[in-house]
């Protein structure tokens, strides 16, 4: 997973795969989910992100990751 913040836009969008995107749909307003061909979700996209979230703090909570795997 990939968090890319774009400030010329100020939207975040989280990567979830790296699967090429089919198709987008708006679930709420500035929501966006980007969806592959077996209609698998790939990615979150917000848009006006400094408006609802605190971009300043990242925290991970019980992921099952070890630190070699981080490295790559």
């Amino acid at each position: 997973m990939k968090l890319n913040y774009y400030r010329d836009t100020d939207s975040l969008y989280i990567e979830l795969s790296p699967k090429k995107s089919v198709e987008t749909r708006e679930i709420a307003q500035g929501l966006l989910v980007d969806f592959d061909k077996s209609g698998n979700v790939v990615g979150i996209d917000i848009d006006h992100a400094k408006s609802k979230l605190d971009l300043t703090r990242l925290e991970t909570v019980s992921l099952p990751i070890t630190a070699s795997r981080m490295a790559g």
